[in-house]
C-alpha cells in the first residue's frame, strides 16, 4: 500500500506528523451514488436557474443588496423584511438538527453546497484527466515528465474553468443576469466592484475545489464536530455490522485435513475506504469525519453481491438497531426539534401571510415646534413616511381625521377628497400632516366652558392617519397625540 493510504492515527486525511493525505477515491455505481447523482444535479440547475427565470416579471432569485431589495420566487422583500430572514433561520436550524438526530449528517452527503460542486462538478474533472483511482495512485509515484506536466495544466485549467463558472452563478444572484451580461461587455473597468467580486470568488473556489477539498469539512466546518451531542443511540446512521463482518480477513481455501479459518462476511477488501472522500474506514465505527455520502454502502454491497452474501453489511442503521435489532424514532429530541420546527414554520408562515406591500410611519418632523400659533388656531405637523416594498409602482389614498371641523391639510397644496401619493418601486416619500383647531374650542376642551377647570389632556382624540394601497387595497392606520400649549396661549385671538 503507497504511504499515504497508510492508517493514520489522528485523522484519516492525516498523517500522524500532521501533513496532509492526498486523498484519491476510486469510482462506484449504486442505488444511492445514482439519486444523490439526481440530486446533485437538481440543486446545480436550480442554482444557474435561479437568477435566469423570471417570475412576474422579476428574476426568481435576485438578492440586490446594494438596493436593499429582494426577489424570490415571484415575492418581493426589502431591508424591513429582514426578521422575516431571522425566522426562515430558525426554522432552517430546528429541521437540520431534528434531520440529524433521525438521520445523521445527511446534509452533508446530499445537499451541503461543498459536497454538490466537489462530487458533481470538480471529481469528474479528476477522473477524465487522471483516470481510475489506480492509476491516478501509479502516475503520482512517477517522475515529472512531459505527460505528467500536461495533464496537470489540463486539469487545473478545467479546475479554473469550473471555479469561474460557479463564481459567475454566485455573483449572478446579487446583480441579475442581464445586468451581469452587460457589465461583461462593458469591460471590468466599467464595474471594478463586481468583477473584483467573481475574481475573488473564483480563487476561493479553485483553491477549495481544487486543493483544500474535504480539509473544508474536517477541519472547517464545526458541524461535524457536533455530531457528538447530536447524535444518540437510535439515529439512523451509516454503520459497519460487526457482529456480522467479524473477524474480517480474506477468502482462503482450506487445505486437505485442516480447518478454514473462521472469518465474517467482510473480506477486508478496504474498498469502502478507497470509495469514501474523506478515506475513512467507517468499519472503525462512526466518526468525524463521516459525511453520510453513502459510498461506502454501495461499495460494499457491490462486493457482496460478487461473493452471493447478502447485501447490507454497510448500511444505514442505529447502534440500539444494531445491538438489539430495534429501531426507535420517537424519542425526547425528536419531539423537541419537531415542537421547534412547528412554532418557527408556523411563525414564519403567519408574518408571511400577513405581510403587506407597504410600511408607513407617522411622526413629528425634527426641528419644528409641537405646536404652531397662527391667527385663532393652534397647528400640530406630523409627517408620513410611506415606504412602497413592490417591484411596481403604487398608488396610495391618504386621509386624515381629528375633531369634526378640524383642519385637515395633507400634502401641499391641500386635496380635499383625499391625497393620493404615488411611490415608485422600492421607494420612499414623505407626506406632510397638518391638523389646526379653533383656540377657544381647545381651551373648551380642555379646561371647560368657563375655561377655569384642571387641564383633561386626555379628553382629545388621536390624530388618525389612513392610508391605503388602491392597487392591493391594502389599508392601514397610525396615530398620534396632539399636543397643546397652556392656557394663557389658548385665549381666543383674531384672524391676522
Amino acid at each position: 500500500m503507497p504511504e499515504e493510504e497508510k492508517a493514520p492515527t489522528i485523522m484519516s486525511s492525516m498523517r500522524p506528523d500532521g501533513s496532509r493525505v492526498v486523498i484519491r477515491t476510486a469510482d462506484v455505481k449504486g442505488r444511492y451514488v445514482f439519486w444523490r447523482r439526481v440530486i446533485f444535479a437538481l440543486l446545480i440547475g436550480c442554482y444557474v436557474a435561479g437568477p435566469l427565470v423570471n417570475i412576474n416579471g422579476n428574476p426568481a432569485v435576485f438578492l440586490d443588496v446594494a438596493q436593499r431589495r429582494f426577489f424570490l420566487f415571484g415575492n418581493t422583500f426589502n431591508a424591513q423584511d429582514f426578521w422575516i430572514v431571522l425566522l426562515f433561520g430558525l426554522t432552517f436550524i430546528f429541521t437540520i438538527l431534528l434531520i440529524t438526530a433521525w438521520r445523521g449528517r445527511l446534509w452533508c452527503g446530499w445537499v451541503c453546497p461543498q459536497t454538490v460542486f466537489l462530487e458533481a462538478l470538480f471529481r469528474p474533472i479528476e477522473r477524465l484527466v487522471d483516470g481510475s483511482r489506480e492509476k491516478a495512485q501509479k502516475a503520482a509515484l512517477q517522475p515529472w515528465g512531459m505527460g505528467k506536466v500536461l495533464r496537470f495544466i489540463l486539469k487545473h485549467a478545467l479546475y479554473l474553468l469550473m471555479a469561474a463558472f460557479v463564481a459567475h452563478a454566485s455573483v449572478a444572484l446579487f446583480v441579475s443576469v442581464p445586468a451581469y451580461i452587460t457589465m461583461v461587455q462593458e469591460g471590468p473597468l466599467a464595474h471594478l466592484t463586481p468583477f473584483i467580486w467573481t475574481a475573488v470568488l473564483t480563487v476561493l473556489f479553485f483553491f477549495n475545489f481544487a486543493w483544500f477539498r474535504e480539509q473544508f469539512c474536517v477541519v472547517l466546518c464545526p458541524y461535524g464536530r457536533m455530531q457528538s451531542v447530536l447524535h444518540d443511540q437510535d439515529s439512523v446512521v451509516i454503520s459497519y455490522d460487526s457482529k456480522r463482518g467479524e473477524p474480517r480477513g480474506k477468502l482462503v481455501k482450506a487445505k486437505p485435513g485442516e480447518e478454514a479459518p473462521q472469518r465474517g462476511d467482510c473480506v477486508d477488501c478496504k474498498r469502502c475506504i478507497y470509495v469514501c472522500p474523506t478515506a475513512m474506514d467507517i468499519r472503525g465505527g462512526l466518526q468525524m469525519e463521516c459525511l453520510a455520502c453513502a459510498q461506502c454502502i454501495d461499495a460494499c454491497d457491490e462486493v457482496m453481491k460478487k461473493l452471493n452474501k447478502p447485501q447490507g453489511l454497510i448500511r444505514y442503521a442505529s447502534q440500539q438497531e444494531l445491538s438489539t435489532g430495534k429501531r426507535r424514532f420517537l424519542r425526547p429530541r425528536i419531539f423537541i426539534y419537531a415542537v421547534a420546527i412547528l412554532i418557527a414554520f408556523g411563525a414564519l408562515s403567519f408574518s408571511l401571510a400577513k405581510r403587506q406591500s407597504f410600511e408607513v410611519l407617522m411622526f413629528r418632523p425634527s426641528g419644528f415646534s409641537p405646536w404652531i400659533l397662527e391667527g385663532s388656531k393652534i397647528y400640530n405637523q406630523y409627517e408620513l413616511h410611506l415606504v412602497n416594498k413592490q417591484s411596481t409602482a403604487a398608488t396610495y389614498r391618504i386621509e386624515a381625521r381629528f375633531l369634526e371641523g378640524a383642519e385637515v391639510i395633507i400634502g401641499l397644496p391641500k386635496v380635499e377628497a383625499g391625497y393620493l401619493a404615488e411611490v415608485e418601486p422600492f421607494s420612499s416619500a414623505s407626506i406632510p400632516l397638518r391638523i389646526g383647531v379653533e383656540r377657544e374650542r381647545l381651551k373648551e376642551m380642555l379646561y371647560g366652558s368657563e375655561g377655569e377647570g384642571e387641564r383633561k389632556d386626555a379628553i382629545l382624540p388621536a390624530v388618525r392617519a389612513r392610508i391605503q394601497n388602491l392597487q392591493t387595497q391594502e389599508l392601514k392606520e397610525r396615530s398620534a397625540r396632539f399636543l397643546s400649549p397652556g392656557k394663557s396661549a389658548l385665549q381666543p385671538k383674531e384672524r391676522d
